[in-house]
């Protein structure tokens, strides 16, 4: 469906959150459970309507702008040689949305984009999918096209995996589209199916808290897309030893165990993590809904352990960040969140608890590793949005 085409020099401002995954890490590329939050940190992109097929970008975080012909993006894309240097990496990331939007049909027009952002960038709190959703739905948006919300997460999700090279799933695209404030997303990424789950437990005052390790992380063409392959080599295994088994979400715990005898140790593991993380998200999603949260935070422990001994995703400043919040009193839950290497944990912490928790794992992390950790409370947020008009 379409609507009126911005006219030249027109203006509209959109913006799509960040986001923290309370459970469910690396299930999503395996058609498994993942149940993310959308945060209060956003991306916010003011587009411009320009009617001479070309895209101007500016950030906040950059000094310089770019300028692209829309006609030209393919020969910017991972897919052609060597073209993918030619555009900023932030940019490339704006590209690739415009580039899918073009090849999904849509007709755009030209637009100047000024971006801006406080979602940490490398932290795992994906920062480039706000960018790709914020930025796709203003480009949409300028050139009078309406768009559906689960449509423009496939298309966001194609542009980083076909165009930047990144073989991500499609999680944090899905909750930048429709997270939902105060509530946490139980994700089926087989179905693209989601259930609204409430963020609360009766009987405690507790708060979400985020605690950046300052390691920041690049995943594009290295370990990402590593321990992928690794999981799709155990599917091989597994498919021969059962008929119809097309993911690692269609074998229980039990099955794998059964299944998985002569397979290679090392992509043994790699499996072994997702089978167990989609149980753990379910069980977590039951526990949430139940106002369980001794339950919930012992799976998020259970789930930062299979993360570090299994997928091997985690780093020394994580598991650290990890074992400084366990022994505080108040503190129910950590993990690391977000694609690993480097980022973020997420803790689960009682609401009078969260002064203590900030004072007393911050001055251990730095004197540890020299480091000062960015520590902040998440309010589980609404998803994309128009907010012309509107600010800040």
């Amino acid at each position: 469906m379409a609507g009126a085409t911005l006219s030249a020099g027109a203006a509209l401002t959109i913006r799509a959150p960040g986001r923290v995954n309370l459970i469910g890490e690396h299930t999503d590329y395996n058609d498994g459970f993942v149940m993310p939050i959308a945060i209060d940190r956003y991306t916010e992109v003011r587009a411009v309507a320009r009617n001479d097929g070309r895209l101007v970008l500016s950030s906040d975080g950059f000094s310089s702008a770019d300028e692209y012909s829309l006609s030209d993006l393919h020969a910017l894309s991972n897919r052609s040689s060597g073209g993918a240097a030619a555009a900023e990496e932030w940019a490339r990331y704006v590209c690739a949305v415009a580039w899918a939007l073009q090849d999904a049909g849509y007709a755009l027009t030209g637009a100047d984009l000024q971006i801006r952002s406080d979602v940490p960038v490398g932290a795992g709190l994906s920062s480039s999918a706000a960018l790709e959703v914020s930025c796709a739905a203003a480009l949409l948006r300028s050139a009078g096209h309406e768009y559906d919300l689960t449509a423009l997460a496939r298309l966001c999700q194609r542009a980083e995996n076909e165009y930047v090279g990144m073989r991500c799933g499609i999680m944090d695209q899905y909750i930048a589209c429709h997270g939902r404030a105060q509530h946490a997303l139980l994700i089926d990424c087989r179905t693209l199916e989601h259930r609204q789950v409430p963020v609360r437990f009766p009987d405690a005052e507790l708060r979400i808290v985020v605690c950046n390790s300052m390691v920041k992380h690049s995943h594009a063409g290295g370990e990402y897309n590593q321990r992928r392959a690794q999981c799709e080599a155990g599917v091989k295994f597994l498919s021969a030893r059962r008929v119809g088994l097309r993911a690692l979400r269609d074998v229980s715990v039990a099955e794998f165990a059964a299944l998985s005898a002569g397979m290679d140790a090392l992509v043994l593991r790699r499996c072994r993590h997702v089978v167990t993380e989609n149980e753990r998200t379910l069980a977590a999603a039951q526990a949430l809904e139940q106002g369980d949260a001794r339950r919930f935070g012992d799976l998020m422990y259970a789930s930062h352990q299979s993360m570090r001994d299994d997928y091997e995703i985690s780093c020394a400043e994580l598991d650290l960040l990890v074992e400084l919040a366990r022994p505080i009193d108040g503190v129910l839950g950590a993990r690391m969140t977000g694609g690993g290497f480097g980022g973020c944990t997420v803790n689960l912490v009682r609401a009078d608890a969260v002064p203590r928790f900030e004072s007393s794992v911050a001055e251990a992390y730095r004197a540890a590793t020299g480091k000062q950790p960015q520590i902040f409370v998440c309010q589980p947020s609404d998803g994309v949005a128009d907010v012309t008009g509107a600010g800040r």
